[in-house]
């Protein structure tokens, strides 16, 4: 049955989700030692798509149970696959700090592209404004890193809003022509497996060398990659795209940054916890209670 609001069941399995991605920033960067970062999202989506490919015909899922749906997972998984390509060339000219500012504007164009073209997902002033203090809390946690403005790093600046527009435009597209038509195994697969091919070519043309060793830490973070973030928390997030709505769903993407902080700062470089993390916990806190806030009958008649 499809809501309208957030319970605590869906709002813990964000969190567990967010962390997950969070967390995923530092292993990325183990992992980067070693391979190229488009090459390692390509390995990624593969990888994860052949594990969900067995699991689908375990469970006697057809792969593509009609043309349009045929088309309409192409169109997902290109999206997908560029959300990423941009996000891998655009660190080649900006600050990653920056540019991880700049893809959380995804949040703000899944509500209004939710607002305009899907139904029972309206933005509204609680909504706008949890989003507005969530989107603080995140520059809060990079102020002292996003350094200051220059025409060198403009194109990569570029292409990480580009990214997170294309981030939130996907999740409109995906809630609007395949969330309803086809089960999260099956849309989850569609952009692992169509994404793969389009960075394995954007790979090839704009990374040298795509692996330049091995490690056991490299093999645990693709492991950690490939299963627990792209099979399973992907598989849970669109589970939860084809119950509620998603301008709350990727509100809760704010999360993602603030635990790649505790993770990759605190629990593996030993770094003690400032007050920008704390006021950005807060900030991202609570503007999720403001994003998931109901008025009663009695507030919207007054």
């Amino acid at each position: 049955m499809y809501q309208t609001q957030l319970r605590w069941q869906p709002i813990a399995l964000l969190l567990i989700i967010a962390m997950i991605w969070g967390s995923n920033m530092a292993l990325i960067k183990i992992a980067a030692r070693d391979l190229a970062p488009m090459f390692m999202a390509a390995v990624r989506s593969l990888v994860a798509s052949i594990c969900l490919y067995i699991w689908m015909k375990v469970k006697g899922l057809e792969l593509f149970p009609s043309k349009k749906i045929f088309v309409h997972g192409i169109v997902a998984g290109l999206l997908f696959g560029f959300e990423f390509g941009l996000i891998f060339v655009g660190l080649n000219y900006t600050l990653a700090s920056r540019g991880y500012v700049l893809l959380y504007i995804a949040p703000f164009v899944a509500a209004l592209g939710a607002h305009i073209f899907l139904i029972d997902d309206r933005l509204n002033f609680w909504k706008l404004i949890g989003l507005i203090l969530a989107f603080s809390g995140v520059v809060v946690l990079f102020i002292k890193k996003l350094g200051a403005f220059s025409f060198e790093a403009l194109p990569g600046d570029l292409l990480f809003l580009i990214a997170g527009a294309a981030w939130g435009a996907t999740t409109v597209y995906i809630k609007k022509y395949l969330a309803y038509r086809a089960e999260p195994l099956q849309i989850l697969f569609y952009q692992l497996f169509f994404s793969a091919p389009f960075l394995l070519t954007a790979s090839i043309v704009f990374e040298y060398p795509l692996i330049s060793g091995f490690s056991p830490l490299t093999g645990f973070s693709m492991f950690y990659q490939c299963i627990i973030v792209a099979f399973l928390s992907y598989l849970g997030w669109f589970a939860l795209v084809a119950r509620y709505p998603v301008s709350l769903l990727h509100a809760f993407s704010f999360f993602t940054p603030v635990f790649g902080v505790i993770f990759s700062g605190i629990l593996i470089l030993g770094e003690v916890i400032s007050p920008n993390l704390v006021m950005a916990l807060v900030l991202v806190s609570l503007g999720m209670v403001l994003v998931n806030y109901r008025p009663t009958e009695i507030e919207k008649d007054s």
